[in-house]
Formats: structure tokens, C-alpha cells, sequence
């Protein structure tokens, strides 16, 4: 954990996150006196980084001196409670604070020359959700449905991504229901300065819904398709075209490892589409600047040393 802190502490763009969120955050008043916003958005991306619960945040503050020390926070001073660390959070979902949050660190990848867009992998993931109606409503999340993957049935939501094809780190990410089909989002997924793009079987058909004859299109075949084909040269050359495919599109599935293990993702945290968004965007973030983390930890010890 200290380790992983010491490599965030050195990545995370602090002083350009703190400025988009300034503007929204409360100042002192007659109230009482609101925490160091630094202090809060340290909190905020520990919480994500360690899958923790409001309560669990604030009682790892007073228990674990590595992260109270990440925070700047100290025993001697009030440490911020489960509902200010809920009000926080909550600041930046009615901001729409995450999607900034995203841009900015793309932003800084983009200068550091990490992130290219001359090419785009696409990609969905399905996250559940709970099926259990044990609620004061007695019922299912709305927002969420079901979907059948393969000879399974899954209930909850879509992460829907795009990553650099060089890269492999996430520059647009968009959210569904799980019943809602990969191909209808791709449009919202593409920047429009890519010049190719790659996707699986699922997106079939892409072509037509983006309005652009410019961009040169690698979508699966499904391996059914090639199953039947007739032993020999052709079905050999198509395997072949095929694997070049999967070995790029391999990249998509990184970010998703990310947010699923590194950062504990097995199933959404709240109930309803928006409040999970402004989280899963969240996590794409941060999966980006840990992906990329050796490489700007590099550059950051060469202007040092420059500077010094």
C-alpha cells in the first residue's frame, strides 16, 4: 500500500483536479469550517483505489497511518466522517466532476506523448449488480437489466471504452444498461481523430452508424464463420488476419483487468445509472495514470533532475 501511494502521490495531477473542482467546493463561513479540499480528494481516490465503503474510508483514516498520511490529515485534528466523505462524493456527481476529472488526466498524458489517437480499440464489460428486492422499495434497480452472455444470464450495467490502440489507456468511456448492445454506443465512443479502429464480433455493422468514410475498420469475424470454412489456404490466411486482430484488441481488456482487480470493481457500489457512472469514470482515470505510471515517473525524475 505504501508503495502504491508513494507512485500516486508522484502521477496524480494534483494542482490542475484541485482547480476543476475549487469552484464547486464550499468555503469557510459562519458554518463550521469545511476540510482542506486537497485533503477530501485524496480521500476520494483512496476510497477508489481501495474499494472502500464511506464508513470503512473513515475508519481506515484512523487506523492506518499510511493513508492519514496520504490524506494530510493527523490524529490531533478532526478526521472527516462517513458523511462528509458522502457529501464529497457527492459534489462531484452533480458537477459532473468525473468526466472532467478523466479530460484532464487524459490531458496530461496526451503532452507526455502516452496518449496518440491515431487508432481506437472499443470494447464493453458488464458489471452486476444486485438482484436481491430485500430494499425499502422491493424491487430491482430500475436502471439496471439483464442480459444473457454465452449460457449465462447477468443483471446490472455496461462500461462502454475506448482506449488508444498504441496505448491501450482509456480516452472516452460511456455507460448502459447490460440489455443495451455494444454496437449502439460506438459513435459516442470514437474522438473522430482516429484513423482506424478494432473491435470484436459484437460490433458488426459499426460501420454504419458513424458517419465517416475516412476510417479504415478491424471487426472480428466470428469464429463460427471461420469454423466453417474448408481446411486449407484461404481459412488459414483468415485465421492468420484474425490474430493480428486479437493481438491488438488485447489491449482493451488491460483497463478492465484494472478496475475489476487492482481497484476491487466486482459489483457496482450504489443504486442507479448515474452515480455508478461517475464512478466507473472515476476508475478509468486513475487506471489510466496507474497504467502509465512507470512512464511518468520516469519523466518526473528527469525534470527534477533537470530543475535541480
Amino acid at each position: 500500500r505504501e508503495v502504491f501511494l508513494e507512485e500516486m502521490e508522484l502521477v496524480v495531477p494534483w494542482k490542475v483536479l484541485l482547480e476543476i473542482i475549487e469552484p464547486h467546493y464550499p468555503v469557510a463561513g459562519r458554518g463550521r469550517r469545511p476540510y482542506a479540499l486537497e485533503s477530501m480528494l485524496r480521500v476520494h481516490l483512496m476510497q477508489n483505489w481501495f474499494a472502500l465503503s464511506d464508513p470503512a474510508m473513515e475508519e481506515a483514516l484512523y487506523e492506518i497511518a499510511s493513508l492519514r498520511s496520504f490524506a494530510r490529515l493527523s490524529l490531533n485534528e478532526p478526521i472527516p466522517d462517513e458523511t462528509t466523505i458522502l457529501n464529497f462524493r457527492h459534489l462531484l456527481e452533480a458537477n459532473d466532476l468525473a468526466e472532467d476529472m478523466l479530460k484532464v488526466v487524459n490531458a496530461l498524458l496526451a503532452r507526455k506523448g502516452l496518449l496518440l489517437k491515431r487508432g481506437s480499440i472499443v470494447d464493453a464489460t458488464i458489471i452486476a449488480a444486485p438482484s436481491s428486492t430485500k430494499n425499502a422499495d422491493g424491487q430491482r434497480d430500475p436502471e439496471m437489466h439483464q442480459t444473457k452472455k454465452g449460457n449465462q444470464w447477468f443483471f446490472g450495467m455496461k462500461a462502454h471504452i475506448a482506449v488508444d490502440a498504441h496505448s491501450g489507456l482509456v480516452h472516452t468511456v460511456t455507460t448502459t444498461a447490460a440489455n443495451e448492445a455494444d454496437v449502439e454506443q460506438v459513435g459516442d465512443l470514437l474522438h473522430g481523430k482516429e484513423e482506424q479502429v478494432w473491435a470484436d464480433s459484437g460490433y458488426r455493422g459499426a460501420q454504419t452508424r458513424v458517419d465517416r468514410d475516412d476510417l479504415q475498420w478491424h471487426i472480428a469475424a466470428r469464429p463460427s464463420d471461420i469454423a466453417k470454412l474448408p481446411e486449407g489456404r484461404v481459412k488459414a490466411r483468415v485465421q492468420k488476419v484474425e490474430h493480428r486482430k486479437a493481438s491488438v484488441r488485447a489491449k482493451v481488456e488491460h483497463p478492465f483487468r484494472v478496475i475489476k482487480r487492482q481497484f476491487g470493481l466486482a459489483k457496482v457500489r450504489f443504486r442507479g445509472l448515474a452515480k455508478n457512472t461517475a464512478h466507473v469514470v472515476t476508475l478509468f482515470a486513475l487506471s489510466n495514470l496507474w497504467m502509465a505510471r512507470k512512464q511518468l515517473m520516469v519523466m518526473t525524475a528527469v525534470v527534477r533532475l533537470k530543475t535541480a
